[in-house]
Order: C-alpha cells, then sequence, then structure tokens
C-alpha cells in the first residue's frame, strides 16, 4: 500500500469512528482503538454496486476494484461509509474478479453496515483475554476487530462458503491479529474449539442451536439474531452462562437482523406490489394508529402471534402483506381508517395482537427459557395471565445447496 492510500484511508478510519461517537454508538475504549488500528481496506478490497432499480430483474451490478484509481474514491466512500458492503455473488470464487458492470446473480455475501458491528460487539462486553467465536463471519470485519481486542490467538470464525473461508483467512493474515477462519457448518459452532467466552452469530436461526449453548463458558455471552418468515422484524437474542451453570436469556425487537441460515426462506412484499397498488383493498374504520417503526416489542410479537406477515418499508404508507395467503392491509387514508384486501384480514390480525400487548405492559423485552439439549425454547413477558408467550419453531436440517440469496429490498445485514 502507497504512503499516499494508508494516510487516506487512516483519514477516513478516524472520521468513520468520529461519526460513531457523535451518533453515540461508540462508547468502548477498546473497540474505538480497534476500529481506528484495523484497516478495512485489506478485508474489504473490493465491493460490487447495485444499478438497476430494486424489483427489476436480472439485476445489474457494478463491481468496484479498490486498487483501481477509478474506482478508489466510490470504494474507499462504500468502505468507510458505515452501509454493508456487497462481496460475493453467487458463492463465486473471489481471487480473480473483474472489475466493471456484471449482469445478474444474487449477493451470497457481505459486511453488515458499521453501527450494527459496533452494537454487537459492545453488547457482548468484550475484553482482552477473552477466547471470541464468530459464526458465519463473511470477510471477517468483525472478527478482526474482536481479535485487536481479545489479543492474537483467541478468535476463530467459522464460515461454510470455501471461498469465503480462503478469501477471508488471507486478508486476516496480512493484518497479523492471529484470527483464524475454518470451513464448517455455523449450526455446529465449533466443537474442536471447546469453551468461548463469548460467542456471536453473524446468521439469523429460528431458536439457538444446542452446540452453541455447550461451547458457551460460565460467564459467557452469546448474541445472535432469531429470525421468523418475515425479515420486517427481527429480535436480538443475548443469552448469558451464569457461574453456576444455568442459561439466562433476552430477546429484544431490533430494526435490523442478520440474514437467515441456509434454507430458510423469508416471505417477500416486493413481488406483490402491482397488485396492492392495483386493489389496495376495501376500507374499514380502525382503532388502531399504525404503530411506530422503533415499537420493536410490538412488532417482534407480531411475528410470532401473527406469523406470515411482512411490512414493505419502501410503501408511501404503512402496507403489510400476506403473501401466501394473497391478502394485504393499508394503512388509511387518515388514522381511523385502514384498507384491507383478501382471505385473511391482516389488519385485525394486528389489532388483536396490539390490544394483547398493552394489556402485558407493552414489552419490549422477552425472557427466553434455553434448555440444555434439545428442549422447546419458550419465550414469555412474565409470570402473568396477561403475558405474552410463544415457542421457538425447531431448527430445520439444512440443505447441501447454495447459500441463500441476501435480500436488498429489507433490513437486514450478513456477517460482520
Amino acid at each position: 500500500m502507497s504512503a499516499d492510500l494508508s494516510t487516506t484511508t487512516g483519514a477516513r478510519r478516524a472520521a468513520m469512528v468520529e461519526r460513531l461517537e457523535a451518533d453515540g454508538v461508540l462508547t468502548d475504549f477498546r473497540l474505538r482503538e480497534a476500529l481506528l488500528s484495523v484497516p478495512r481496506e485489506v478485508l474489504l478490497p473490493h465491493a460490487y454496486v447495485r444499478v438497476g432499480d430494486p424489483g427489476i430483474e436480472p439485476i445489474e451490478w457494478r463491481l468496484l476494484d479498490g486498487a483501481h484509481p477509478d474506482d478508489r474514491e466510490e470504494w474507499l466512500d462504500l468502505i468507510h461509509g458505515g452501509e454493508s458492503v456487497l462481496l460475493q455473488r453467487d458463492g463465486e470464487q473471489l481471487d480473480a474478479l473483474v472489475r466493471g458492470p456484471v449482469t445478474g446473480g444474487r449477493m451470497t455475501s457481505m459486511s453488515t453496515y458499521g453501527q450494527a458491528t459496533v452494537e454487537a460487539l459492545q453488547t457482548l462486553q468484550l475484553g482482552p483475554g477473552q477466547r471470541y467465536l464468530e459464526l458465519g463471519l463473511g470477510p471477517g470485519v468483525s472478527l478482526a476487530l474482536a481479535a485487536a481486542v481479545t489479543g492474537p490467538h483467541l478468535t476463530v470464525g467459522v464460515e461454510r462458503n470455501g471461498h469465503m473461508v480462503a478469501f477471508a483467512q488471507h486478508n486476516l493474515d496480512r493484518l497479523g491479529l492471529g484470527a483464524t477462519v475454518v470451513e464448517g457448518d455455523a449450526l455446529d459452532g465449533h466443537p474442536a474449539g471447546g469453551a468461548f467466552d463469548r460467542i456471536h452469530s453473524g446468521i439469523g436461526v429460528p431458536c439457538v442451536p444446542p452446540a452453541w449453548v455447550e461451547q458457551l463458558a460460565p460467564g459467557g455471552r452469546l448474541l445472535t439474531t432469531l429470525t421468523t418468515r418475515t425479515p420486517s422484524w427481527p429480535g436480538q437474542l443475548l443469552a448469558t452462562r451464569t457461574g453456576a451453570g444455568e442459561i439466562e436469556a433476552v430477546l429484544r425487537g431490533r430494526p435490523r437482523g442478520y440474514r437467515p441460515m441456509l434454507g430458510y426462506r423469508w416471505l417477500d412484499a416486493v413481488r406483490m406490489r402491482p397488485r396492492i397498488k392495483a386493489e389496495p383493498g376495501v376500507p374499514r374504520p380502525t382503532g388502531l394508529v399504525p404503530p411506530p417503526a422503533d415499537a420493536y416489542g410490538f412488532w417482534l410479537a407480531a411475528a410470532y402471534l401473527a406469523p406470515g406477515l411482512v411490512r414493505d418499508f419502501q410503501a408511501e404508507t404503512m402496507t403489510i402483506a400476506a403473501p401466501d395467503e394473497g391478502s394485504w392491509a393499508v394503512a388509511g387514508p387518515g388514522e381511523a381508517t385502514v384498507r384491507v384486501h383478501g382471505s385473511r384480514d391482516v389488519w385485525a390480525e394486528l389489532e388483536d395482537v396490539h390490544a394483547r400487548w398493552v394489556l402485558a405492559g407493552r414489552p419490549d423485552r422477552y425472557r427466553v427459557t434455553v434448555p440444555e439439549g434439545r428442549g422447546p425454547q419458550h419465550v414469555a413477558s412474565g409470570t402473568d395471565l396477561r403475558a405474552l408467550k410463544w415457542v421457538l419453531p425447531p431448527l430445520a436440517p439444512v440443505p447441501h445447496r447454495p447459500a441463500a440469496p441476501c435480500p436488498t429490498e429489507h433490513h437486514t445485514e450478513k456477517a460482520l
């Protein structure tokens, strides 16, 4: 790397850190030093940019090569700008990509947006000397940051995609942080590695895999996204193993979450847009004013208690669809009406969940019972009769096929 580029990237990292601090996101001084010292340009040497409009097929992409002078400024802006960086299309090999326009394909790996990286590592309370396991690490940005905090030879990442394993390990070796990447199924964790003080999953799972619980050391913390069929309302689960060996877990709603495990298929509102536009529905009165997007406790409950719904965040007014039933609800016109269409009264279900959520005390967090072994995992907002309760769905067998594409229409991200 030239001295000029090194100076430029150092200044970009400093500006990125300053922005995260100004926004109140970054508060941990060790992570601050890691963000300043780890050169993102080594881990993210290229990036795909979508050229075509959302919903248009085939997708038009443009590959930015950070080593090319004509791409450099846009590439530097992208990898330090805080948004997700798209890295791999259709599970492709990553050591011989050609810059320029590309048609078709789906993204199968990306780094996450910067705020999520910081929030996850701070939630884990990462510190020196801890053994850290990253599951579904993608290009390894968070693994590198974790290694800079914990110290060398204490961090391991598990990645299913062989091309990404080679890519991430090569780039991590260039940084000399002593981080290791192994190829394997993230759902199995890393049994050969023993117990870990901190475990972070970069993939969404319907429940906590037993292997992850088994590999969590006393006093350890585990952080993952709990995914449902809707990408609209993900949950973040933080599990802690107490000194007595018990698991205590808390589930909270979040604005974004990681893409789901291989084989898990999200519902999609994008393909329903023309139908909804042509026939938005029959108006009827409602006492439910559209809840704000940041009422995460409500929306998380809706994902489980009114399953099969998905929100179109690009719509002008709140639009929630049930794709499997060809039904939808469009809020308005006005606060006291809603338009409904189809055999499933989507809005009536949301009215019911909202009433139950209010009676339960408007919870924004839920306790999760995670038993050792393969027993059912129960969620509850409390212990009284008004509490909201549900059971997490079990893990399904993972098919042997290419990774599920990363959606670009929803508030989601891939591995850190």
